[in-house]
């Protein structure tokens, strides 16, 4: 089969799109299919399998979002065509003008479409500071229904929540629901502690320095902790708001935070070698960052925020905290931190726990999901 995929955000794998993108466009062709990736990465142009169209000028905007780690993708219906061009099948990441402009052309030619669910409203309202005004999420809700979800045969999920969320504004949708699932490499391991960090309890999170991730809240709960000096927190990513954080950490007085984006190897080390994972986030759809620990064995401390998924991935009570509570975040990592054999078989059961998230697993879904998507294109 002949898939095309259509990528608004395609660039170096450091977000949550661009890496559920090209795990996908790897795992399809593992698994024997032609693949074609349309996007607006320059360093893809000329490499087989890739049609690169232009990228969006934003004019006095464009810092802003390379801050951000990411290029925006300008419609061209030229190569649009081409890469659609005796396709069987088209599968758009998020609803921005490529991808839209894709699947008008799909139906143009009667091609079946799938569509992932990647951003979440406020993903797209916090960069207007409207994320908490309801009506500006439901808005973008129903501009996404109208651009591209309508057209889909079938709608792609990564959680429950955030088809829950979406069709509680649009109705309901034709869809499946995957995980976007955790890489095999992701497994517990022994790592050794840098020197440095010995005599230390690290507490890792793994996310992009943005304010819907709320680290600011970690921050301020290592320094109500009874065991401030002896914490030393990693912010494994990157990401605009780096510098604020860094004032945020020297004025609450805390050993600096060791901020740096990492390598899937390396990140493999990093998550081993950590005594606690804490996801403080406001809004998410799924974290694969969180699931990453849990499938290495980390127990994860997960901001119980009504507007992100990973709360649903807490086993017990001690595994949320009230989120932007600094105060609850700090005791209840200090019970973590002061009871290492709880902390030992909470790592046990999660580890059973991650292998629903196993990522052939989840990429056999996906798979399976495009072949219905276009029986069900065909039965029209």
């Amino acid at each position: 089969m002949t898939i095309t995929i259509v990528c608004d955000v395609l660039g170096k794998e450091n977000n949550g799109t661009t890496i559920a993108a090209m795990n996908l466009i790897r795992s399809l062709q593992e698994r024997g299919h032609s693949v074609r990736v349309v996007c607006s990465d320059p360093e893809r142009a000329g490499k087989e399998g890739y049609y690169v169209v232009p990228r969006m000028n934003l004019g006095p905007l464009n810092s802003y979002v390379a801050k951000n780690g990411v290029a925006l993708s300008r419609p061209d219906r030229n190569i649009l065509n081409a890469a659609l061009e005796g396709t069987d099948h088209v599968h758009v990441m998020i609803p921005f003008p490529l991808g839209t402009e894709a699947a008008k052309l799909a139906r143009k030619k009667d091609l079946p479409l799938t569509a992932g669910f990647h951003c979440q409203a406020e993903n797209l309202t916090g960069h207007l500071f409207l994320k908490d005004l309801g009506l500006a999420n439901r808005l973008a809700y129903q501009t996404f229904y109208h651009n591209l979800y309508r057209y889909c045969d079938l709608i792609h999920y990564p959680t429950q929540f955030i088809c829950d969320t979406f069709e509680s504004v649009v109705g309901p949708t034709p869809h499946r629901i995957i995980s976007n699932g955790v890489h095999k490499s992701f497994r517990p391991k022994t790592v050794e502690k840098p020197e440095a960090l010995r005599s230390r309890f690290v507490v890792l999170f793994t996310g992009r320095y943005g304010p819907e991730k709320n680290h600011g809240v970690l921050i301020d709960a290592v320094a109500l902790s009874r065991h401030r000096d002896e914490l030393q927190l990693i912010f494994a990513g990157s990401g605009p708001r780096r510098e604020a954080l860094i004032r945020r950490a020297k004025k609450r007085g805390i050993p600096m935070p060791i901020m740096e984006f990492y390598d899937r190897k390396t990140l493999l080390d990093v998550i081993n070698c950590a005594d606690l994972y804490v996801h403080p986030a406001e809004i998410e759809i799924e974290a694969i960052s969180c699931l990453e620990a849990i499938a290495c064995g980390k127990v994860p401390l997960i901001a119980d925020s009504p507007r992100s998924a990973t709360r649903y991935f807490a086993l017990t009570e001690r595994n949320l905290f009230h989120y932007n509570s600094p105060q609850d975040l700090a005791e209840k990592m200090d019970w973590w931190l002061e009871h290492p054999q709880e902390r030992k078989a909470c790592s046990e059961r999660y580890l059973g726990y991650a292998e629903q998230f196993a990522f052939d697993r989840c990429m056999d879904r996906m798979e399976q999901m495009i072949i219905e998507a276009g029986e069900k294109h065909r039965e029209k």
